[in-house]
């Protein structure tokens, strides 16, 4: 189901006037739908397109809204009646492709109105008719008075202004009025044999009109009789009594609402009493408060005072610091030139000891190679040695062997032989 707004209107969820409103259009415009090719422009839901297709050749529904398009196509299934979701302003429809074209209660809701009356032009062939209507500015202007304007209208047209428009894109304009109208109508029980409408003449005119419907064309004049739409339930003063009997309830709830509203303002009464009561002792605690800030404020001041002193005597102390740290100063650049003077004295004397001592290192150095040298050397001749005395050995026990045979012996006894000596 569509939801109802206010602007957009759902069959079975507005207001009889309302639907009267705008379902009478649709009966005005279906006297000229007969055999047609119709565009129903804004069409909504969809309940006047169904009007017009009871006697068009063919009907076709645009609208902007999915929801709008969606109930129309579940709600009115009829073989010569089409819905499309299309913009009025850019319609996929070839140049006049139709021979009526209804725009009710679109144009005030269009920024680009003008884009929408030339598109509406472009549609409609040369011996078409293009009926649109649109409130009376003027009129809904003083009927709402103090209210915020229509929320959903983006642009109101008195009665000339609008005439103006149209006649600027149409040869032939001619301009009717809407009204809700009281009448008395008598009519048989049983069955309807059609009706005859008299209506005195002035009745209306265009600055007291709920609604301007304008009959366009490019090339054809038309004159539209005057149209009287009664609904089925047009008995206005019983509508009245119900109405009245409606206000008079809302008016007993408002009685009730009223005394209810008594009873919450005597308890309002009573709850500012307590409060300005309580406002009278948080006076009184606030002059304590004044008289306790005075104090404070006086202590502050001496406080002050006494910071002033203080601040007057840390200056003074801090000059006299200052002082101290200048001569601090003083004393530690003396002793940095001294330190640096020492520095280089014990420098000068580091590179000549360190010179002094490379010099008895390289002197060591060579000591260690000269006991290297002699080293080797006694190596070598205790090596000779030991090579002597295996050859002294080894003569020592031949000596002996020869000493010990018998033929030496025999030899000394005959005074042959080398001589050898006895230990």
């Amino acid at each position: 189901m569509a939801e109802f707004t206010g602007e957009r209107v759902v069959p079975g969820q507005v207001a009889p006037d309302l639907w009267n409103e705008h379902i009478s259009r649709y009966a005005f415009a279906a006297r000229l739908a007969k055999g047609r090719r119709v565009l129903d422009a804004g069409c909504g839901t969809g309940y006047g397109s169904l009007q017009l297709a009871a006697s068009a050749a063919h009907v076709l529904g645009v609208d902007l809204s999915g929801d709008a398009i969606d109930y129309a196509r579940r709600h009115y299934a009829v073989p010569n009646l089409d819905f499309l979701q299309a913009s009025c302003i850019r319609l996929p429809a070839r140049d006049a492709a139709f021979e009526l074209v209804t725009a009710f209660e679109v144009i005030e809701h269009l920024p680009d109105w003008i884009d929408f009356l030339q598109e509406m032009k472009r549609v409609t062939c040369p011996a078409g008719l293009f009926l649109v209507s649109t409130p009376n500015k003027a009129y809904y202007g003083a009927s709402r008075g103090a209210a915020e304007a229509n929320p959903y209208h983006v642009h109101e047209f008195e009665y000339a202004d609008f005439q103006a428009v149209l006649q600027d894109l149409f040869t032939h304009v001619r301009m009717a009025l809407q009204n809700h109208a009281g009448g008395i109508v008598f009519q048989p029980v049983a069955t309807f044999t059609g009706a005859e409408a008299w209506m005195e003449s002035g009745a209306g005119t265009p600055e007291e009109a709920n609604f301007f419907l304008a009959i366009c064309s490019s090339t054809t004049s038309i004159e539209i009789p005057t149209l009287v739409y009664i609904p089925r339930s047009a008995n206005i003063l019983r509508e009245r009594e119900e109405h009245v009997s409606r206000l008079t309830s809302e008016l007993e709830d408002k009685d009730r609402w009223l005394q209810e509203a008594l009873g919450e303002r005597q308890k309002l009464v009573e709850m500012f009493r307590a409060q300005n009561q309580e406002l009278e002792e948080k006076n009184r605690w606030a002059e304590q408060l004044d008289a306790q800030l005075g104090q404070a404020r006086q202590r502050i001041a001496d406080l002050q005072n006494e910071l002033a002193e203080q601040q007057e005597a840390a200056r003074r102390m801090a000059t006299g610091y200052e002082e101290k740290v200048r001569e601090l100063e003083a004393d530690s650049r003396r002793h940095a030139e001294w330190a640096l003077e020492s520095e280089r004295r014990l420098g000068a004397e580091l590179e000549a000891r360190t010179a002094e001592l490379e010099a008895k290192c390289n002197e060591l150095a060579e000591c260690v190679r000269l006991l290297h040298r002699a080293e080797a050397t006694v190596e070598e001749r205790t090596a000779w040695a030991g090579k002597l005395g295996r050859q002294l050995r080894e003569a020592e026990v031949l000596l002996a062997g020869v000493r010990a045979s018998r033929w030496v012996k025999l030899g000394h006894a005959f005074g042959l032989g080398p001589k050898l000596e006895h230990d």
